[in-house]
């Protein structure tokens, strides 16, 4: 039987997931018939759908907070999985708001909808077409934007039912270049970080003394990105509730820069005496080598991974309970209201459902991210992390519309992209003839290499001097044109990023909206065809 499984690509451990997942919808279903009486089927099913929505949510979108920590070795796969859990549902409880908007980000104008019942089938279409595309696009291993999943649907079924002029292009073309900015913006960023830690620490002769002077200060510099992020991403929907507590921040209904940066200084100055601290009670077990001083790092991604998922769950679950929101409020007042309030219960299934996905579905996107496009180690998953906040800092401030996961795609894709770059640059150092004399010694080619990349500057300038000196000794009758060159060079230039995994990623970021879109329309003509009288 297991033979038959396996072949057919069916485990009994998949058999398990879908079991707890299906449990989880019809428990859905129950105490919401429980609730609201067995008559408001739309509701039961909307509840359902978006109870399925929030599970591929955790499972796709949630990879991108903690894929890096797991894939460097900061923190295991499972122990990932339950600070993700916890801080998910913590962001989705505590600071997932009470209001949402039910067209996302304004992108079609509901007043060209006839009325509440063709609005209902509009929500109703959306949440489903981008639930199903975020389970192929977990299925097929591809991370992809939760946001521009819901975007893409509410546009194909908001043209299916009101035509093309019901779309707001302009709300649509910022969308379409975030898919752009978003991943520049984080792969540079984090390769700008990753460089600074090589030339200021790894790449120094006294690797720990340098560790003690700029340690600190990086992880200040992220102790101040993540309080900007957190307060002005995270505690946004929340903020009046703060300021009534501490009278002393001023009146307003959301925190602005200045308030969240000056908020940030003060946990930074804190954290930065705190690292000082840690980093010299650490110095006697540490060994001047990049594996010795990489664990320093490991306490800065724990904390990274948790508020990244804390902040992530107050802003995404509303792709889950918006639409689901709107639903229950147009089938209870009979009209479109472009804001509404959340009822505690919706919330919960978008939180529990987060979870649920995650548990269930999370592990494979999160080895996508953490190990399968480059591989990590602390420094290079500090970075990302460090990237993925700043990004959405600056983003904000410009007004420019990133997604969450393009950012942290990026990054891994900045950060392997940057080693690469650097190898070939070491590389160049040695001539072609150096080369061929390496290829053909008897010395373990690939061994060199990697002590090559380990070593200091210093060290790498003699490796590359003593490797010339023997090929002067050996032989000088080398004669070899500029094809051969080239040929010999490429042996020394490893792809350190997987380019099959880049160009799947791509093409799923591609594909995201205008697939969601076509699906929606299709469901939309489908439901209004079942539910029309």
């Amino acid at each position: 039987m297991e033979k038959i499984d396996s072949s057919i690509g069916f485990s009994r451990q998949d058999s398990i997931k879908l079991s707890l997942g299906l449990i989880f919808i019809l428990a859905i279903m129950i105490l919401v018939s429980l609730q609201h009486g067995t008559n408001s089927s739309v509701l039961i099913v909307a509840a359902m759908i978006g109870g399925y929505m929030a599970m591929n949510i955790g499972a796709n979108d949630v990879a991108n907070n903690v894929g890096p920590a797991v894939g460097s070795g900061a923190v295991t796969l499972i122990g990932a999985i339950t600070i993700a859990a916890i801080f998910e549902a913590a962001g989705a409880l505590i600071a997932g708001g009470d209001v949402v908007n039910t067209i996302q980000k304004g992108i079609i104008d509901p007043v060209m909808l006839d009325d509440s019942q063709m609005f209902v089938w509009v929500m109703l279409a959306a949440l489903l077409a981008a639930a199903l595309w975020l389970n192929l696009a977990t299925a097929l291993g591809a991370p992809v934007s939760t946001t521009h999943s819901i975007v893409g649907a509410v546009v194909g079924s908001g043209i299916a039912a009101a035509g093309f002029e019901i779309v707001n292009w302009n709300t649509m073309g910022q969308i379409i270049a975030s898919w752009v900015i978003s991943p520049l913006m984080g792969g540079v960023i984090a390769a700008l970080f990753l460089y600074i830690i090589k030339v200021r620490i790894t790449l120094r002769n006294d690797m720990i003394d340098a560790a003690q002077r700029n340690v600190p200060l990086l992880v200040a510099i992220m102790a101040l990105s993540f309080t900007i992020y957190i307060t002005l991403k995270g505690f946004k929907q929340i903020w009046p509730q703060i300021v009534s507590i501490f009278s002393f921040l001023p009146q307003a209904s959301k925190p602005s820069f200045g308030v969240a940066f000056t908020i940030g200084m003060v946990v930074a100055i804190l954290t930065y005496f705190f690292m000082r601290r840690y980093v010299h009670n650490k110095r006697p077990s540490l060994t001047n080598n990049r594996e010795s001083i990489n664990t320093l790092f490991t306490v800065p991604l724990i904390f990274a991974a948790a508020l990244l998922s804390f902040a992530h769950g107050a802003n995404d679950v509303a792709n889950a309970v918006g639409p689901l929101a709107a639903i229950y409020d147009a089938l209870n007042s009979g009209a479109i209201n472009t804001k509404v309030g959340i009822p505690y219960w919706i919330m919960l299934i978008g939180a529990l459902g987060i979870v649920v996905g995650l548990a269930l579905y999370g592990p494979k996107l999160i080895r996508t991210v953490g190990s399968e496009i480059t591989e990590l180690d602390r420094m290079r998953a500090f970075s990302i992390a460090l990237a993925a906040a700043i990004t959405v800092i600056v983003a904000s401030w410009l007004k420019l519309p990133v997604s969450s996961t393009h950012i942290a795609v990026g990054g891994v894709f900045g950060v392997g992209l940057l080693r690469e770059w650097l190898l070939r640059r070491d590389v160049k150092n040695i001539d072609a003839d150096s080369l061929y004399m390496m290829k053909h010694d008897h010395e373990n080619l690939d061994e060199f290499i990697n002590r090559f990349k380990q070593a200091s500057k210093e060290e790498q300038d003699a490796m590359i001097k003593a490797v010339k000196n023997k090929k002067s000794k050996i032989s000088r009758s080398l004669e070899l044109n500029n094809i051969e060159r080239k040929r010999l060079r490429k042996l020394f230039q490893q792809e350190l990023v997987k380019r099959s995994a880049i160009k799947k990623i791509i093409a799923a970021w591609l594909i995201t909206v205008p697939a969601s879109a076509f699906l929606s329309a299709f469901l939309y003509f489908t439901i209004k065809g079942y539910l029309q009288p």
